[in-house]
């Protein structure tokens, strides 16, 4: 007999995997509730300056979001990014073409995250705000949820739970799942500028610069300027002159430290000064990797955890976002069909599983290789990274690295 519940599905987390995963499975017919702690919803449809960090898109999470509707809204406003260039100062290293033969979409997009999450929101239901979920216990027929709304609170059921809180809410999953995590010492500046551009690459071009004093990333925005990421490697905690909390209020002088140790960094590192805009908003940042050793969280597939949530990696490469869609878009319908048919579907839960496992450690491994050629070294290891590189490059590995940038590896993909 089957238990009573409030809901078919809950999803914990409306940011781009929770929304995009209550959507299908809202598109398939299934009573799902979305849950979000937070209060204030961005605005759908408004860009904001400086929204959430995530902007690129792969090709194997556009064609994963294609059936939905959504990849044609986002194909409208982004900017899209075709091929990467690799210099060490003047000298390009390689040239990086993202088109493979039989691929559907021949290249990324760059698109703020907001439009993202509404992109993949058409379908789903308006998320309870303001909800804080405390715990999560799964039975063999049901789980339950303690939620503090409003200052009260409430129990809800529902047959299925997704947690997809991003990290801040990884703590719901770690009662049935071991954490292998790692603090990397690298410190980011980061910023966005409309005004901005990259004479080394046009609107369609990624621009990776190797420099002894650490990476500097170029990307193209939508709508028009770049995005730029500068590496500082394991400096003292005043790189940029605060965290990443003082730096966007501008309290104490940090917001103008920041942004000067961003525009120097862009302009030693690129060779063109003259072209350096000024930043206004600056972001410190660090990053780790986390990773569960599971998503499907009890041994009667109640309850999951995709996302961040599952799989935190280093933002350099753009991959963290992706892999929450498409662990959504593969859990979707198989999680449909068990709670449409009543059926437990097993054989379908653990070999999505594995393939997402497998994608978080492959896509883990290539993040942190990004992050390490990103560092700053000495003049002499510098010059013989170039020379591998350049070697390397001109042989058939170079769609090797191609196919990694993209997420060609990704077992959606």
């Amino acid at each position: 007999m089957t238990a009573r519940v409030d809901h078919e599905a809950i999803v914990v987390g409306a940011g781009p995997s929770g929304r995009f995963l209550a959507s299908e499975l809202a598109r398939q017919g299934i009573d799902v509730l979305l849950v979000e702690r937070r209060s204030a919803p961005a605005e759908p449809g408004v860009v904001p300056p400086q929204g959430g960090r995530a902007i690129g898109l792969h090709p194997p999470a556009l064609a994963a979001l294609e059936p939905s509707g959504a990849t044609e809204l986002l194909l409208a406003l982004a900017a899209r990014v075709e091929r990467g260039l690799a210099y060490d100062g003047p000298r390009r290293l390689a040239v990086l073409d993202f088109a493979r033969p039989g691929r559907r979409f021949p290249f990324a997009v760059s698109v703020p995250q907001s439009a993202t999450e509404h992109a993949v929101s058409l379908d789903a239901p308006e998320p309870s705000f303001d909800a804080e979920v405390r715990s999560v216990v799964p039975y063999p027929d049901r789980v339950v949820l303690e939620i503090v709304r409003n200052e009260q609170e409430q129990e809800l059921t529902a047959r299925a739970v997704v947690l997809a809180t991003g990290a801040a809410g990884r703590v719901l999953a770690l009662p049935y799942a071991r954490l292998a995590a790692r603090e990397y010492p690298d410190r980011f500046l980061m910023s966005d500028s409309a005004e901005a551009f990259d004479r080394r690459g046009d609107d369609r071009t990624a621009v990776i610069a190797l420099d002894p004093r650490g990476v500097l990333e170029s990307f193209p925005l939508a709508g028009g300027g770049r995005r730029f990421v500068a590496g500082f490697g394991a400096e003292p905690d005043d790189v940029g002159g605060a965290s990443l909390e003082d730096s966007g209020n501008g309290r104490s002088g940090h917001a103008a430290r920041a942004s000067e140790r961003l525009r120097r960094a862009v302009a030693e590192r690129s060779g063109d000064a003259a072209s350096v805009p000024a930043f206004e908003a600056v972001s410190v940042f660090r990053i780790r990797r986390a990773l569960l050793d599971r998503m499907r969280l009890d041994a009667g597939g109640r309850l999951f955890a995709i996302g961040d949530a599952a799989h935190e990696i280093s933002p350099i490469g753009g991959q963290g976002m992706n892999l929450g869609l498409l662990d959504a878009a593969g859990l979707a319908p198989i999680l449909a069909a068990r709670l449409r048919l009543d059926d437990d579907q097993d054989r379908e839960l653990v070999r999505w599983e594995r393939q997402r496992l497998a994608s978080a450690r492959t896509a883990a491994r290539i993040a942190g290789l990004n992050t390490a050629l990103g560092r700053p070294r000495g003049r002499l290891e510098h010059t013989a990274l170039r020379a591998s590189i350049g070697t390397t490059m001109r042989t058939p590995l170079i769609r090797t690295a191609a196919k990694a940038y993209t997420m060609g590896f990704d077992r959606a993909a």
